[in-house]
């Protein structure tokens, strides 16, 4: 007879979520968790009295009431407000697109002259546009694609822009506003404590095993529980039997600096094609830290390979086609729930991942 109701695999916000409401409902459930903690890639480490954020930037931000109040049931939030900045050469942008960057770019200062130089740059895409490059000129204009997209986005996909497919930024916020503020969602901030607050408070009182690949005793593990909620990659779950699903990843390099203030903002991307990574994060920032010193980030992307951890799916026509046949061998699994992010294969915001779980609960706890 298995000795729980539940076996979790993943303590990401997904499965620690379904554990949390699983035990509330008086069922007995056990997570695994491949890493040394829990907490997936929101996890904080706690550097110099700064949360770093060890897996990139995590900035909550929700339009959804209900997800708000819960995850505020578990902790606080500070009213941290992404407002990132470009660097292009030296040269500082505001992002979103907004006033303040049109203001900075071309001198302009009210929002019909930036609306004209956009639409007047525009206009060199005629018809459909056919690649990333083209969509993206379509929609904002050739200088601000080649000082704040291309080199970018280059990094990010590793692939030149024109063999992207257009699908991939179908819309880019412009705001005619001189707004900073990143997230359109009335409810954004910083869990105060970093992350890990959360997490431990949803997986109080539940047995959890770290340090426990899920694969390397599936058989033994499975036995244990009535039911599994997996939360890995879809295609490593069924044995790669199709092949692999691609992802992007990331490279992440940290240093404690002995000052203050490194950057002035959080989160700093770097735009131009020659500097070889993506964006600095600085996470005292996030909380609005006083220490003496400070932790930065620089965020390298690269190739996903076998081993390392998978970030981005690659969500174009090929991986999409190979999804669903995962998809498929997924949904014929009677007694298995398939969720989050990898075993989606799908990008989630952070609230768009609690919203999930939390409907998986409805169906499937009651």
């Amino acid at each position: 007879m298995a000795g729980y109701d539940y076996l979790i695999v993943g303590s990401g916000l997904f499965g620690s979520i379904f554990a949390h409401e699983a035990t509330q409902r008086g069922k007995k459930c056990l997570v695994v968790e491949r890493r040394s903690h829990t907490g997936g890639n929101i996890h904080c480490r706690e550097t110099a009295g700064i949360n770093v954020h060890e897996y990139g930037a995590h900035i909550f931000h929700t339009g959804n009431r209900e997800v708000w109040d819960y995850v505020n049931r578990f902790a606080e939030f500070n009213r941290f407000t992404n407002s990132p900045i470009a660097n292009f050469n030296g040269e500082i942008y505001n992002l979103p697109f907004n006033m303040n960057t049109f203001s900075r770019m071309w001198g302009v200062v009210r929002p019909e002259e930036a609306r004209a130089i956009i639409e007047k740059q525009r206009a060199e895409i005629q018809g459909q546009p056919r690649n990333l490059e083209e969509q993206a000129i379509s929609l904002v204009g050739r200088d601000v694609y080649e000082k704040l997209i291309k080199g970018y986005t280059q990094k990010q996909w590793g692939r030149a822009c024109t063999d992207l497919p257009a699908f991939i930024i179908k819309r880019i916020p412009v705001r005619f506003t001189y707004d900073n503020n990143y997230f359109n969602d009335p409810y954004q901030g910083i869990p105060i404590g970093g992350y890990n607050v959360i997490i431990d408070r949803l997986l109080e009182g539940i047995e959890v095993r770290l340090n426990c690949d899920f694969f390397e005793q599936r058989d033994e593990l499975s036995a244990l529980a009535d039911r599994i909620v997996y939360t890995g990659m879809v295609d490593a779950y069924f044995g790669y039997c199709y092949g692999h699903l691609e992802y992007r990843s990331l490279r992440f390099e940290t240093e404690l600096l002995d000052t203050e203030n490194y950057q002035g903002d959080a989160v700093v991307n770097y735009t131009d094609a020659q500097t070889p990574f993506t964006r600095i994060i600085e996470h005292k920032h996030f909380e609005f830290g006083t220490q003496e010193k400070t932790v930065i980030t620089r965020e390298y992307p690269a190739e996903w390979q076998p081993g390392m951890e998978p970030y981005y799916p690659v969500n174009d026509e090929k991986n999409q086609a190979l999804y669903a046949k995962y998809k498929a061998l997924a949904d014929a699994e009677s007694n298995v729930l398939f969720g989050g992010r990898l075993a989606e294969y799908r990008y989630y915001d952070m609230d768009k991942v609690v919203f999930s779980a939390l409907q998986t609960c409805k169906k499937e706890l009651g």
